[in-house]
């Protein structure tokens, strides 16, 4: 079977000109003995706002890995597939995040219920994670509630990856099952249980994306108590580990933070306790990419900074229609952003320290660059004359993107 390394990095590249510089932050990772295996995602909804397709992002992992002589693994995701989308991503990627949240919720049949139920009686009462201080007091209602809230979703998973295996075969590819688009976070002891119905449905999956408290908003920081976040995550890493054993799940089954870009206040949390119990993870990025693309052409002057300056003065004008598909993952405070006439009289350096998210700096601004991070679409408008100048300010916009992934993410979650 095909497995994912210890360590891996989702890498959303939206205009798929930086796999080359992504690339780069992941072989200096390595020389700092750090193997990550690098994972290029791109959702359906991107290629759909920008008109690309599937294929377009295995042809770039293909050819940045070759041009760099890059002879380790690597994977194309197919992101946030569902039963609607799957088959357009089948031939093209190896790595498939089967999103599960619009299934959570929905009620499996009573008769698959009462199976499921039947199965897991045994976990009733003291559910003692072995090997840990963890217990759990379960009641049978209890155990039933979780199986009315999550069973469909697992079943519904079943059968997306059973449309995979069928094309691909059961050892070619690596999945994911993610539950993070949710309002509510899963308890380990819903962990727990969902892990069971994975393995009933014999999906292998390699990694598991589930949704933690506080607020995963793209682009910016984590927002919530990163001490709960800890506890959260070192306890649904205990509930993974012992799952592994008792449901014959794939050994190296590992958590996967979604949203995880720029959620720098966690990951000190996340690098310790890795390292405590000596476990991996798959940290998923996605549009700070294209936010680096954004910085690297203010920064580099001129016609880009006008362009860039263009692009935000469109995004006020259609903020609702940008915002609204991504409503549950941004919190932009629209009194909090520059207006047209201040960011006209920007110098290049106002516009890049605004938006590059250095936390402490004062011109910082969080609002500014959610709003950016879904702004792309505008770009994608205006694609021949955004392609001229990523092309002709490559030096300086790879260069953001390289620092952005490799100074900011991994240096700060691997503790290098």
């Amino acid at each position: 079977m095909k497995t994912i390394n210890k360590y891996s990095i989702g890498l959303g590249d939206r205009f798929g000109h930086q796999g080359s510089a992504q690339l780069k932050a992941i072989i200096a990772a390595s020389e700092k003995g750090i193997d990550i295996t690098p994972v290029w995602n791109k959702s359906n909804r991107e290629h759909i706002t920008i008109g690309t397709q599937p294929i377009d992002v295995r042809i770039e992992a293909d050819s940045v890995t070759k041009s760099a002589g890059f002879n380790k693994p690597y994977f194309v995701d197919a992101d946030h597939i569902n039963l609607d989308t799957v088959d357009r991503f089948i031939e093209c990627s190896d790595f498939f995040t089967i999103d599960v949240a619009s299934y959570i919720g929905k009620k499996a049949g009573e008769t698959e219920i009462d199976e499921f139920l039947s199965g897991v009686e045994k976990y009733t009462g003291d559910l003692k994670i072995e090997g840990t201080k963890l217990l759990f007091k379960t009641t049978k209602s209890q155990i039933k509630q979780i199986a009315e809230k999550y069973l469909f979703a697992a079943i519904k998973a079943g059968e997306i990856y059973r449309i995979i295996e069928k094309a691909k075969g059961n050892s070619n590819f690596i999945t994911e099952v993610s539950m993070d688009e949710v309002p509510q976070p899963q308890t380990p002891v819903e962990l727990f249980f969902i892990l069971k119905m994975l393995a009933s449905e014999n999906i292998p999956v390699q990694t598991i994306a589930p949704k933690f408290s506080g607020r995963f908003n793209k682009g910016v920081d984590y927002v919530g108590d990163p001490q709960l976040f800890a506890k959260e995550f070192e306890s649904d890493l205990m509930v993974i580990d012992y799952a592994v054993k008792e449901f014959g799940l794939p050994e190296n089954l590992k958590m996967s933070i979604h949203s995880g870009s720029d959620k720098f206040a966690i990951y000190p949390h996340i690098g310790s306790i890795i390292k405590k119990y000596d476990k991996g993870i798959h940290l998923k990025t996605a549009g700070t990419t294209w936010l680096e693309e954004v910085i690297g052409l203010a920064e580099s002057d001129g016609e880009a900074l006008d362009f860039v300056k263009k692009i935000y003065t469109e995004s006020l004008e259609k903020i609702e229609e940008l915002c609204a598909p991504y409503a549950d993952v941004i919190d932009i405070n629209a009194s909090s952003l520059p207006s047209k006439q201040e960011v006209s009289e920007w110098t290049s350096k106002k516009f890049t320290d605004t938006l590059r998210h250095i936390p402490g700096n004062p011109d910082y601004n969080p609002n500014m660059r959610q709003l950016i991070h879904v702004a792309y679409k505008l770009a994608a408008l205006q694609m021949k004359d955004y392609y001229r100048l990523l092309e002709t300010n490559e030096e300086t916009v790879s260069k953001c993107v390289y620092e952005n992934v490799y100074n900011r993410h991994i240096c700060r979650l691997f503790d290098i």
